[in-house]
């Protein structure tokens, strides 16, 4: 949302400058020459309506002109938190999303997993992955969790080739799955 009001702003600001910029250019070729330019400037000082008009268009502008050198300061997120290899043919970069949706495809196969949700850190021995999970119940929590783990560390190492060094599962809930009712009574 934040960048949509951004865009707006800065096709505001573009169009007051590129004003500006076309009116100074007219002045400078001398295209609005200096007797007439007096006789504008004379005749908007006296209206109380073009000082109020003034001063909040050139608010604005300066709030505009803040707000895009602020934006303008901030390290840009445009580049995605990510995994880097350097192999013999070149550079490798796996996304940490890549890593998570991998994580989640491999844990997601499991039977008896309801919902899981994924959060992966990056150290310089290897990921450390952390699963949340919803699991139904009928299983044995502690044999579905090390089935989780092992199945998450096989498929990231096997697909990404980045070492694993832990898998955390947390289950926070269990579903209960309601007993089928037969239609005819």
């Amino acid at each position: 949302m934040i960048r949509i009001i951004d865009k707006l702003f800065l096709f505001i600001y573009s169009i007051a400058i590129g004003v500006i910029s076309v009116f100074i250019a007219c002045i400078g070729f001398q295209w609005i020459q200096e007797d007439d330019l007096n006789d504008m400037v004379s005749e908007l000082y006296g209206t109380d309506s073009f000082l109020i008009t003034t001063i909040v268009v050139g608010l604005v502008l300066l709030v505009l002109s803040l707000r895009f050198f602020i934006v303008s300061l901030k390290r840009s997120s445009s580049s995605a938190p990510s995994i880097d290899q350097r192999t013999d043919f070149g550079d490798i970069r796996i996304s940490i999303e890549t890593i998570e949706n991998l994580a989640l495809k491999a844990a997601g196969k499991q039977r008896g997993v309801k919902d899981l949700k994924a959060r992966i850190q990056a150290t310089d021995s290897g990921l450390n992955i952390i699963l949340r999970a919803v699991v139904d119940g009928e299983s044995s929590i502690p044999s579905l969790t090390e089935e989780i783990q092992k199945a998450v560390k096989e498929h990231v190492e096997e697909i990404a080739g980045i070492p694993v060094t832990n898998v955390a599962v947390y289950v926070a809930n269990v579903i209960q799955t309601a007993p089928n009712k037969s239609r005819v009574e």
